[in-house]
This record gives structure tokens, sequence and C-alpha cells, in this order.
């Protein structure tokens, strides 16, 4: 009789026999492709080597390459250019390396004569070659050479200076040489302009004769600065009209790095003047720096002329304030500069080229960036400082707003950080007030598009090429596009910047008005109610700007994230007195409900609710320390907020906000668990309550498979606390009274509702007393009642299995199998110590190897032991 295989089986082995043919007819192509590739002789153009490429085959590391067969490694084609480059390096090396040598060790057994014809006819030859190389086309040897030549021109004036002039000052004659030679070289590589290298050598050399002048001369250092300077103005008129673009970026290289340096030197001789005066002569230098700059940027290609742009703005700000800010204390010269960069804004109107009038504006954001940096760590200090007073809450009011903050900063240093954060956000305040005029006197300089027309400024009321109106405020207006397709560049709206600035006039103008008491060193009193009452305007600002219907911008959103801080902030400052912080946590509380009461988005109102719980929790907190209770007596009175939210939580029912303060007030309970675990009874009383709180919210139905799990949890865990803090030996006296009627309404629940899970049916009920006898059990020196346990888990498991109850079949196995280990435990410790050591490592290895090799069998066995799980009620 003939076995016919299951149609799934024939299949498999179908696909596998046809894989195998694919694999063996995609092994004989690729062995075909190669005996084609290595037969057919190279073509005429092509590289000697086997390319595989030319046959259809594809080149060697990637997917599918065919293997070289006999270790058949393919010929790379040779580079004659790169050997012959090689070539002449070495050799231009070689004659170096004999030139110095000759230099420095045969110089001196030659008279004058000799010395004078040697250098004389090697730097001839050295300079002539190239002339003569050129013509035939050997433009490498004659870079070579003329690299050689270079050599021995520094070679000669090195040697002229050590016989001629041996007396001669160092510096001086290196100043004049460096000309010298720059001059020659400049000449030399105009008249063979093929040559690469000449040209940049000379301009490396012209960046050393006047800086070594003015050190020669021992010129005080605002001269090295205008000599430094020059050179950079040089290198600029170079790197714009040079010939090549070697002589272009050697030349910027080097007016970048002379320019930086003599801005340096201006700015250190302008911040260390001792006045007005003193600064007028640096200033000068950086004035004529800040020109230079924009002189460049006025012809420069883009980015170079933003770079421009922003030096010039940074040089003319350090040079006209650091003039008055030589007459100021160090609190206010940040001021002087910070104006001087604000005035830069007038770019606008200048006339500007635009890429160089965006570099200027771009250097006023830096000079405002850089004030405000300046002032943060004060306003940290304010924000921050408060923390101190967690260690010794309600000692006393302090007499001002300096000494409640605990900081050591230098306030007399820092006068002006109110001022600076006050000024910027008053003409951010203004900018988003009257933004259509300053998107309207942008525009020539691009200003931000709110449609894709190309249009500066389109889509703003009243600006030049309008089409349509700008977006309305608040809200964000997303993103307009500088054209079309998937290059096209995006960047921000109209509106969108507008809410950027309207944000930072938020943020520093509450950050003013809380340096401003600290500087001020207002009563503790004032403080305190001062900063409350910006909280409450914060929130009002943010109610605002959230309730119109317009979705969410950066103002209200800024305005929100102001007033929790400042709320965190005022509460910590609050803590130093019992009146105050009573005071402003109710006030806080009144606040934050009241705004979420009045704001009409969703997500404002949930942070406001939230915070408006945390605030009360802290006031029942208040309330245990000012009667003097203990920490674990003061729970309960913690659990009076999450009795609330829960409440609440009926109220607002399926409301988004309902969760989020539900689980706010769930934190609040934990926090009230946390406080009372240092006295069991008392853990016990507040695990019962906050069992009797999730009871409650499983009253409602979307909160019943949660809360309700979570409520019988927690008064099991409460009645087994009692009971080890009571002592009890017996808990099966407390907790059979429990489990029998928890069963009986649980067999209740399933005749109702056979659909009910078991857990919810059962599981309560036998968790009352399986575990607590568990739990005592392992203590327990006696046969008795682990012998009970074990009976009455093997007829709970035996129960489930027959029933199919997942609760009854998982409590009574865990309890059988530890009360089981339980009872092995002895033994089990007692036959490891007399094995031998080596034993159990090779059970474990053998084990592992056995589950390892039947790996999937395993894993299949879990999965429907999984499934046959998940199908019990």
């Amino acid at each position: 009789m003939e076995h016919v295989p299951p149609p799934a089986e024939e299949l498999a082995r179908l696909d596998r026999e046809l894989a195998e043919l694919d694999a063996r007819r995609a092994q004989l192509l690729t062995r075909r492709a190669w005996l084609l590739a290595a037969l057919r002789p190279p073509a005429p153009t092509a590289a000697p080597g086997w390319n595989p490429s030319a046959w259809g085959a594809p080149p060697p590391g990637r997917p599918g390459a065919p293997a070289q067969p006999w270790g058949y490694v393919p010929k790379q084609p040779s580079a004659p250019r790169s050997a012959q480059n090689v070539l002449l390096t070495l050799g231009g090396l070689l004659l170096t390396v004999a030139a110095v040598a000759f230099t420095l060790v045969s110089w001196g057994s030659m008279g004058i004569g000799g010395r004078s014809a040697v250098l004389a006819a090697v730097t001839l030859g050295a300079l002539t070659a190239p002339v003569v190389l050129l013509r035939r086309g050997l433009a490498a040897t004659a870079e070579v050479l003329a690299a050689l030549a270079l050599v021995l021109t520094l070679l000669d004036v090195y040697a002229v200076h050590a016989v001629a002039a041996p007396d001669t000052d160092g510096l001086g004659f290196t100043a004049v040489a460096s000309a010298v030679l720059a001059v020659l070289w400049t000449a030399y590589g105009l008249a063979l302009g093929k040559l690469r290298l000449p040209l940049p050598a000379a301009v490396v050399l012209a960046q050393w004769p006047l800086l070594f002048w003015a050190w020669a001369a021992g010129a005080p250092a605002l001269v090295v600065g205008w000599a430094l300077l020059a050179t950079a103005v040089l290198d600029g008129v170079i790197a714009l009209w040079g010939k090549g673009p070697g002589v272009r970026v050697t030349a910027c290289v080097g007016g970048s790095a002379m320019g930086f340096s003599a801005l340096m030197v201006g700015l250190a001789l302008s911040t260390t003047a001792s006045g007005p005066l003193g600064a007028v002569a640096p200033g000068t230098l950086l004035l004529a720096a800040a020109a230079a700059a924009l002189a460049g940027a006025w012809r420069a290609p883009k980015g170079f002329a933003r770079t421009g742009g922003v030096v010039a703005g940074l040089a003319a700000v350090a040079a006209v304030g650091g003039v008055p800010a030589a007459a100021l204390s160090d609190g206010w010269r940040v001021l002087a500069y910070l104006l001087c960069g604000l005035a830069l804004a007038g770019v606008v109107r200048a006339g500007l080229p635009r890429d160089a009038a965006r570099g200027v504006l771009a250097a006023s954001g830096v000079v405002v960036a850089g004030a405000l940096v300046w002032a943060l760590p004060s306003l940290t200090a304010v924000l921050l400082g408060p923390v101190t007073l967690l260690s010794d809450v309600w000692a006393g009011s302090p007499e001002g707003f300096r000494s409640a903050l605990g900081s050591t900063l230098p306030w007399s240093e820092l006068a002006a950080a109110p001022v600076v954060l006050a000024l910027v956000a008053g003409l951010l305040g203004s900018a988003y007030r009257w933004w259509p005029s300053v998107v309207r006197i942008a525009a020539p300089l691009g200003a931000p598009r709110t449609a894709d027309t190309g249009t500066p400024g389109a889509g703003v009321p009243g600006a030049p090429g309008a089409v349509g109106t700008a977006a309305p405020w608040p809200g964000w207006s997303g993103w307009s596009g500088t054209g079309t397709g998937a290059g096209a560049r995006r960047r921000p709206s109209a509106a969108t910047l507008r809410g950027v600035v309207g944000a930072g006039a938020v943020a520093l103008g509450w950050g003013a008005f809380l340096l401003a008491g600290a500087l001020l060193d207002v009563p503790y009193a004032v403080a305190v109610a001062g900063e409350t009452a910006l909280v409450g305007g914060l929130l009002a600002l943010a109610v605002r700007g959230a309730g119109s219907g317009r979705g969410a911008s950066a103002v209200p959103v800024t305005a929100l994230v102001g007033a929790v801080s400042g709320a965190v902030s005022v509460g910590l400052l609050s803590l130093a007195s019992e009146a105050a912080a009573y005071a402003v946590f109710g006030a806080l509380a009144v606040l934050f409900a009241g705004a979420a009461v009045r704001v009409g988005a969703e997500v404002p109102r949930a942070v406001f609710a939230v915070a408006s719980v945390v605030w009360g929790t802290v006031l029942t907190g208040f309330a245990g320390r000012s009667l003097d209770l203990d920490p674990h007596e003061a729970a309960p009175l913690v659990l009076l907020v999450p009795a609330l939210t829960v409440l609440l939580g009926a109220r607002l029912r399926r409301h988004p906000v309902a969760l989020p303060v539900e689980l706010t007030g769930a934190l609040g309970a934990l926090v009230a668990v946390g406080l009372a675990v240092s006295d069991a009874p008392f853990l016990a009383l507040v695990l019962a309550l906050c069992g009797v709180l999730a009871a409650g919210a499983a009253v409602r139905p979307e909160r019943r498979p949660v809360a309700g799990c979570l409520a019988a949890a927690l008064f099991v865990l409460a009645t087994w606390v009692r009971l080890a803090a009571s002592e009890v030996s017996f808990p099966e006296a407390y907790t059979l009274p429990v489990t029998v009627p928890a069963l009986v309404v649980g067999v209740a629940r399933r005749r109702r509702d056979p659909e009910a899970s078991s857990w919810t049916a059962y599981g309560p009920g036998l968790a009352a007393t399986l575990l607590p006898s568990l739990a005592v059990a392992w203590t327990d020196t006696d046969w008795l009642r682990p012998l009970l346990l074990g009976v009455a888990a093997l007829v709970i498991t035996l129960l489930g299995a027959r029933y199919r109850l997942q609760a009854l079949l998982v409590l009574g196995g865990v309890a059988l199998a530890l009360d089981g280990l339980h009872e092995l435990a002895p033994y089990v410790a007692q036959v490891a110590g007399a094995l031998p050591r080596w034993l159990p490592p090779a059970l474990a290895g053998l084990l592992l190897l056995v589950v390892g090799a039947t790996y999937e069998q395993r894993l299949r066995d879990a999965r429907r032991l999984k499934e046959a799980l998940g199908r019990m009620r």
C-alpha cells in the first residue's frame, strides 16, 4: 500500500525542492558568467585585470557577487599620475633636506666668495628651472622645484642674517625679510601664472612684516592691534580680488586669524580701560575693524557676507559701548553694551546689502542673548533659592527677600539684571503688539512669509505684496514654504514667529519682576504676596490665551509654564512661616481650581486641576503639622484630598480631566501610605481607607476593572498588616470569617453573571486566607498548619482545574507549590550539602542543554498553557 503524505507536508516538500533548484541554477549561472569573463579578451580601453561588471555580473563586495576561484585576485589598474606625484614629492623633500644640511653644516667651511656663488647658483637655478619645465609641459616637476626655491630663499635669508648682518635685531630683520620675500614671490607667481604655489606662499609671508615690526619696535598693545588689523585688511583685499582659489582661501584663513587677534586686543584694552577717555583709542580700533568687516561683507558672497556682518556688528557694539561702560560700575556695564546692541536693529533702514544686514541683525541678537545669559544666574537663584527652606520649615519669617533665598550671589554687581530683562521684554512686547509694522519694516531683509507667494511679508496685513490676511492670533499658523516640491525649504510663518516673540516677552517680564524684588530686598511678606499675585496674572494670561478656541500658542503655553514654576517657587518661599504657608498654598489651590473651571482647552485644564489637587494635598499635610501630629498620625488627614478627587471623578465621569485628577489623588493616597509606614496599626487603617476610596471609584463602570481589583488588594493587605501588628499567630481565626462570606457572595455573583471573572468572584476571598496562612506557615515549625494548608490548596487547585476557574487554579497551585517547597527545603539543603560541588553546575548545564535542544517544543508548550489559562474564567 503506497503512502500518500498529507497535502501540507507534500507542499512543504515541493517548496524545499524548488528552492534547492533555484539555488543550484543561480550557482551555475554565476560560474558561467565568470567563465565567459575569463575567456573573452579584455577591451582595448579597459584596465588590465578582471572586471566582472563588464559581463553583467555584480561587482565585488555587493550581494550576489561571484566568488573568485582558485585564489584569483583581480589586478588593480596602476595610477601613473599618483606615482609621479609621489616620486616628485620625495625628490623635492630630499633636495630640501640636502639644502638645509648644507646651510647648517657645510656653510662655515667655505669662504665668502664660495658662499655667495653657491647661494646665487642654487637659488637662481631653482627659480629658473620651473620656467623651462613649464614650457615643456612638466607642470608637476615645476611645482616641486618652485617649492624648493621657496625653501632656498628662506635659507638665503637665514644665511645673510647669520653672516652679513649678525648684529641686526632678529625681529626687525625678519619683518623686512618677510616683506621682501612676499614681494618677490608675488612677482614670481604672477610671472609664472601656471604655478599654484608661489602666490599662496607669498600671502603666508605677508602675514608677518607688520606684526614683527611692531614687536621689534616695542610698540604698545594698541599699535600691535593696528598692525594686526592692517594685515587683516590686506588679506581681505587679496581674498576679494586675488588670483586663484588657493590664494583666496589662504588669504581668508590669514585674514580671519589676524582680524580675530586684532579684535581680541581691542576688546581687552576697551574692557580694562580706566575711564571713557582711555576706551576711545581701543574703540577706534574696533570701529575700524567693524568698518573693514562691513566693507568686505558688502562685496563678499552670501555666507561670507553674513559672517562679515556679524563681526562688524559685534565690533561696533564693543567699540561704542565700551566708552560709557568704562564710566559705569561693574553691575551696569552690560546695560551699555545691550543698548548699543539694540541700536544695531536700525540696520534695516541703512540700505546695506541684504546678507550683510542680516549678519548685523544676528550680531544684535547675539548681544541681547549674551546680556540675558548674564542675568540668568541671578534669576535661577531667585527661583531655586527657597529650596534651602525645606531643611527648616516654619522656622520664622526672615527680614528680607534675600535672606529667604539663602544665596551668596554678589547682588550689587547684578543691579542691572532686572533692567536688562525688563528692557528686552518691553521691546519684544512692543514688537508683538505692532507685529504687522515690524514685518513691513523687515520686508527688505526677507521677512517671514505666510503664504507660498515668494513675496516677503506676504499674508501680513499692510505688508507689501500681501495676499490675503495673516493668520489669527493666538494660535500656530504652521509653516510656510519658500518653494514647491520635496526639496522646498520650510520656514516658520509670521504668526509663529509672533508667538515666539510674545512668549519671550512674557517670560522675560516675569523674570524681571522676580529679580526686581530680590535686588530691592523687599520685605518677606511683600515678596510672598507679590510672587503669588504674579502667579495669578500668569494664570489669567494662560486662561485667556488657551480659551480663545484657536489652538495652543506660544504665549499661553509660556504663561502656563511660568505659572506652575512660579507657584512652586513661591510655595517653597512660604515655608519659612506657618501663616504664609497656609495663605500661599490656599491661594494657589483656589487660583488653579478657578483657572481649571474657566479655561477652555483640555490640556491646560488638566494641568490646572492636577496642580490644584497637589496644593490641596500639601495643605492637609500642613494641618497635621499644625496639630503636632506625628507623620503616621497625619496620614489619614492627607486622604481628605484623594476622597474629594473620588467624589469629583464621580461628578465628572468620562470628562477628560477626570482621569488626571483621580490619578493625582491616588498619588496623594500613596503619600499617606508612605507617612504611615512607620506605625503598623495606622498603616492598616490607611490601607483600609484607601480600599474604601478605591471601592467608591469602582462603583463607576469605567473604573470598575482597575479600581475593583485595587480595592480588594488594599482590603486584603490592610487585613494582613493588622494581623501582623497584633502579633496574631492564628490568622485563620480572623481570615476564615471573611473568606467564607466572600466566597458565598462570589458564588451568587457567578450564578447571576456566568461571564464574570473568577478573580472578581473568588480571588479576594481565597487570597484573604491563603496568603496570610502561607506567610505564617513558612515560619511555623509545627507540621499541622503546612499539612492543612497543603490539603486546602490541593482541593482548591483541583476545583479550579475541574470547573476551569483561573483564580482557583493559580492561587491554589501557587500556595501548594510554595507550601511543598517549604516542607522539602530542609531535605533539599541536606542533599545538596552531601553532593559533590561539581554536580550542581553539571546538572544545571545538562538542563540548559536539554531545554535548548527542545526549545521550540517548550515554547509551544508554554503557548498552549497560556492559551489554556486564558480560556478559563
